[in-house]
């Protein structure tokens, strides 16, 4: 039995040395560690052997099945970093195609936006997310008992930091360091601790605008915001104003534009706008005698969602790629 395994391992030993590729290897394998190889061959032969001798060709048998299987490993491993056992490569094949990514619906809606407003002679302003309650509400003109300054309603830190709730902030950030006439709009994510559902969101993108001039408005607002509808949304579109009340304009207006949604026509609130109330621009320094202004705010999102028909807010946010390449 002894002189059988040796034999065994001699020859399994001398004939993987002439392996030169994996699918010889694989036949060795077969031959010698297989279900039916020669190494499973001699294992009845065990019943043969003395029982005195045993414990001695038991240990001689997992030596040679070790050192078969390591002969293996070691020949495989050889073979998988030799030109000699890759596949060759046929270079006139086409390539795998390789998936490529594209831009999130709300960065393809914010450049949409802001290319329309560039045209019109808008620059993009951008400001901190982190925001004091002065730049959120004091100048723009929000009293201290105002709604708007709940804390249920505010995402508030530590002291009188807090995330902004509107891209207004930027606005007056703005008017503080430049001085006028201006003419820009605020792009930039806001926080407010709504239930999430189908319309609401705790975090939202903006973009509102701002114009200072010597004479300004409400012709010019509106003239502005429907040449906006007219490119982002068609020729069909169509703005109208309705009254309203904010804090920082005065008069104020919300935003209606007519959208086609599941085959009708509809209005659809997108914003508010309004003339900027003189307060602010006292804030500021600016002279209400000689400077005069607009500002409007439109949801990012509510805008994307009626372009696209969105029905869920939500979807925006979950990062599906298969509703995500839609688009």
């Amino acid at each position: 039995m002894l002189a059988t395994l040796e034999k065994l391992q001699e020859d399994a030993i001398r004939e993987i040395g002439s392996v030169q590729s994996v699918d010889a290897l694989e036949s060795w394998r077969v031959v010698y560690l297989g279900s039916k190889g020669r190494l499973k061959g001699v294992m009845p032969l065990m019943k043969d052997v003395a029982g005195k001798d045993k414990p001695q060709v038991g240990k001689r048998l997992n030596e040679v099945k070790t050192a078969l299987e390591s002969a293996f490993d070691s020949r495989k491993s050889e073979l998988s970093g030799s030109s000699a056992a890759r596949a060759p490569i046929d270079v006139t094949e086409p390539g795998e195609e390789v998936a490529t990514g594209r831009r999130h619906i709300i960065t393809k809606t914010i450049d949409g936006i802001t290319e329309v407003f560039s045209r019109m002679g808008f620059s993009v302003a951008y400001g901190p997310e982190v925001e004091d309650e002065y730049h959120n509400f004091n100048a723009l003109n929000i009293p201290d008992n105002h709604p708007a300054r709940d804390p249920i309603d505010n995402f508030f830190m530590d002291g009188d930091r807090m995330l902004r709730s509107q891209t207004s902030t930027v606005q007056i950030r703005v008017m503080e360091t430049t001085p006028p006439p201006i003419k820009i709009i605020a792009v930039g994510r806001v926080y407010r601790p709504d239930t999430h559902d189908a319309t609401h969101f705790s975090m939202f993108h903006q973009c509102e605008g701002l114009l200072v001039a010597p004479k300004v408005s409400m012709v010019d607002l509106k003239t502005t915001l429907f040449q906006f509808a007219k490119s982002y949304f068609g020729d069909k579109a169509e703005v109208r104003f309705r009254p309203s009340f904010f804090p920082f304009t005065e008069p104020s207006a919300e935003v209606d534009m007519k959208m086609k949604i599941k085959g009708k026509w509809q209005w659809v609130e997108i914003g508010g706008c309004g003339l900027v109330d003189p307060n602010v621009f006292e804030q500021v320094g600016y002279d209400n005698d000689k400077w005069q202004g607009y500002a409007f705010g439109l949801g990012i999102e509510r805008v994307a969602m009626l372009k696209y028909g969105i029905q869920d807010i939500r979807w925006l946010f979950e990062n599906d790629a298969r509703f995500l390449r839609q688009f």
